[in-house]
C-alpha cells in the first residue's frame, strides 16, 4: 500500500517550474504596458506643443517658442486660410528605436490670411 506522503515527492519543484515559465511573460506583459504609457505621454505632449505652435503661427508670431522636446521635427503646412504644424518624436526616442514613429499634427487659423 502506498502512503500519500510519498504522492507528493513527485510533484517536488513543480512550482519552481511555472514560476521559471511563466515570469518571462508577465514581464513581457509589463514592458508592453510601460511602453504604451510612454507612448501616450510622448504623443500628449507632441500634439500639445503642436497645438501651441500652430497658435503661435497663425497669430505670426515664432512657433519655435511652442515649448516641444529638443530633436523635434517640425514642418509648417499651408491649407486654404488655416496654417498647421506637423511635429515628430526625435529620432532618440525609445519607441523609435522600435521603429514606432510618433507625429502629431494642429491647425490654427492664419490670421495674416484671414484679415
Amino acid at each position: 500500500m502506498r502512503c500519500p506522503e510519498d504522492d507528493r515527492d513527485g510533484e517536488r519543484g513543480s512550482v519552481s517550474a511555472e514560476f521559471v515559465v511563466a515570469l518571462p511573460a508577465v514581464l513581457a506583459c509589463l514592458a508592453l504596458c510601460v511602453g504604451a504609457v510612454q507612448g501616450v505621454a510622448q504623443y500628449a505632449a507632441l500634439s500639445g506643443s503642436a497645438a501651441a505652435a500652430a497658435r503661435l503661427a497663425g497669430r505670426g508670431d515664432d512657433p519655435a517658442g511652442a515649448g516641444a522636446a529638443g530633436g523635434t521635427n517640425s514642418a509648417i503646412e499651408r491649407e486654404g486660410r488655416m496654417l498647421c504644424i506637423r511635429m515628430n518624436a526625435p529620432d532618440d526616442a525609445v519607441l523609435s528605436r522600435l521603429g514606432i514613429r510618433l507625429s502629431a499634427r494642429a491647425c490654427a487659423l492664419d490670421e495674416a490670411v484671414a484679415e
